[in-house]
């Protein structure tokens, strides 16, 4: 264990750790383990416990050895109960456990936290994964070390060889029934596929399989890196989702492509659950795609295709708006963090830009509407000869079609006096000769 700790270096010198001891075999052996070694790394120890309620008297029992265990090493326990589970018992259970983490985090000041996950553990898990078709990310199985600072000492250590140290020793520990239940997946892979493949196939079976996932592990490290680098220059995150250049990610190599279209997937949703190969092929097909349009259902979001752009963000449901707006104004774009303000000027004190517009106050005073454009809306843009349909504007502009959502349009009446990018209307534009304007700009 020793050599694990220090090779992934699990703590620094004087690290405060919190030990979570469920009371089976492997956390029992991981407490003694680390209490023994504290000085070691000069650690500060304290146990972590959470009660399931899921067995009735037997889970209250665990409870009690836990708060029995602690107190001989004179160690502080800290133990919650975990709340009433709804829905799938194992994502319940893990953001029960997180909880606990975090709280416990706060209340002691821990640095980490460590499980008494063993190799064992981690070849079940490969298998597991394995079987429900998980790639390399997958199969990387269960992790030394975590981003949120969980730690495995025991990650190298076969379950047997705990369950011996305990015996040696004369350790007591709990076990757990549940365990015994072919009705878990887990159990059964436990209880009647490892060992029958052992038996059968490879005696060393469990070894082999921790081996895998520590190549997978290096594997998705080397590649963390790369894609990290990619998604820096690459990858467009907005309020609303992520965004980038379809002709970019068609041009990488497969395994590039389906690790950095992974990586936006977990940029926009949060996480990548219930996100398989298959969604991640759907999004690659449609990022090569000659055509510019199209969309893929993902768990929870959307990838939309518009010309060279790829965009995945949660379904939007941002509806049409129609604002009256005053002068002086300052109004804020529905569904964005952007303003248009209004404010009269001297001709003498403004010039045009890109982000600023000046129409004739003259001809454009009166009430003014600020609302999102509207299939069938045209005008005839200053410089062009004829009026013309916003939607072709967009096409020539290449506008994506998400960003059309809540495109502002300023109109008076059924005229429409401005739109965002486009400018004011030839109708409506301050010629040079005119003493006030109105200037319109965008921040």
């Amino acid at each position: 264990m020793v050599e694990t700790v220090e090779r992934h270096r699990m703590f620094r010198p004087g690290a405060r750790v919190g030990v979570a001891v469920s009371g089976g075999p492997d956390s029992v052996c991981l407490l003694h383990l680390l209490h023994e070694l504290a000085p070691r790394w000069d650690l500060s120890l304290a146990v972590l416990h959470l009660n399931h309620q899921l067995r009735g008297t037997e889970s209250a029992g665990d409870e009690q050895f836990v708060r029995e265990l602690a107190a001989s090493l004179e160690l502080p326990c800290f133990i919650r109960s975990a709340p009433a589970f709804r829905g799938n018992l194992e994502e319940a259970a893990r953001r029960a456990r997180q909880a606990l983490f975090a709280e416990a985090r706060q209340a002691l000041s821990l640095d980490c936290a460590a499980t008494g996950h063993t190799r064992s553990d981690q070849a079940e898990t490969v298998l597991f994964r394995f079987l429900r078709g998980s790639g390399s990310a997958g199969l990387a199985g269960i992790l030394p070390v975590t981003a949120e600072r969980i730690v495995r000492p025991l990650i190298e250590i076969g379950g047997h060889e705990t369950r011996a140290f305990l015996g040696a020793w004369g350790i007591e520990a709990r076990e757990d029934s549940s365990n015994a239940a072919d009705s878990f997946a887990r159990n059964r892979i436990r209880r009647q596929l490892l060992p029958g493949l052992e038996r059968d196939w490879n005696p060393a079976l469990s070894e082999t399989l921790a081996r895998t996932a520590a190549w997978a592990r290096d594997e998705e490290e080397y590649w963390a890196g790369v894609i990290a680098a990619s998604a820096a220059e690459l990858l467009h995150e907005t309020g609303a989702g992520v965004e980038m250049r379809a002709p970019d990610v068609a041009a990488m190599p497969a395994a590039k492509a389906r690790r950095f279209l992974r990586h936006a997937i977990a940029r926009g949703k949060g996480d990548l659950r219930r996100v398989g190969f298959e969604h991640v092929e759907q999004v690659l097909e449609l990022a090569r795609r000659a055509e510019g349009y199209g969309s893929v259902s993902l768990p929870g979001l959307t990838a939309t295709r518009s010309f060279e752009w790829l965009r995945i963000a949660p379904p939007s449901n941002l509806p049409a708006y129609s604002l009256g707006i005053g002068v002086p104004s300052r109004t804020r774009i529905p569904g964005s963090s952007r303003t248009i303000s209004l404010e009269p000027a001297r001709s003498s004190d403004s010039s045009y830009t890109e982000a600023v517009s000046l129409l004739d106050w003259g001809t454009a005073s009166g009430p003014l509407v600020m609302r999102s454009w509207r299939a069938g809306d045209r005008y005839r843009p200053v410089g062009r000869s004829a009026s013309c349909k916003l939607k072709h504007l967009f096409q020539e502009a290449r506008v994506p079609e998400w960003d059309r959502r809540n495109w502002p349009v300023i109109t008076r009446g059924e005229s429409i006096v401005w739109v965002r990018r486009f400018g004011p209307s030839a109708e409506f534009a301050a010629p040079s000769s005119a003493a006030c304007v109105l200037r319109i700009r965008e921040d």
